[in-house]
């Protein structure tokens, strides 16, 4: 069983930055992905930006060049920072990990950390 804890996120202003979180807990062999999705009003589920052990980076063609994203493979954990936020950036945003457990790899996903843009 893993369980993904999500920190950050709230609320700030376009142009702004913001940044957030994720640490995995559990028993596993290995996150062989990790990174975060979200789903803004009225939209769904869409890529944020993920990373790989090895630190190859995917993100979203809307937030490429004005987000980042890092790992920490010794803690399991993963920081996005946001910078240049744009009212549409507006959304819930979920961590996910797929996780290796024994011979399978199973996907997880937070609980969600609400990012609001606003003037």
């Amino acid at each position: 069983q893993v369980q993904l804890v999500e920190s950050g996120g709230g609320l700030a202003q376009p142009g702004g930055s913001l940044t957030l979180s994720c640490a995995a807990s559990g028993a596993f062999v290995n996150i062989k992905v990790m990174g975060w999705y979200r789903q803004g009003p009225g939209k769904q589920r869409e890529l944020v930006a993920d990373i790989r052990g090895d630190g190859t980076t995917n993100y979203g063609d809307a937030v490429k060049g004005r987000f980042s994203i890092s790992r920490n493979n010794a803690k399991n954990s993963v920081v996005l920072q946001m910078s240049s936020l744009i009212v549409e950036d507006t959304g819930v945003y979920y961590c996910n990990a797929y996780v290796e457990e024994s011979v399978v790899v199973r996907p997880y996903w937070g609980q969600g950390t609400q990012v609001t843009v606003s003037s």
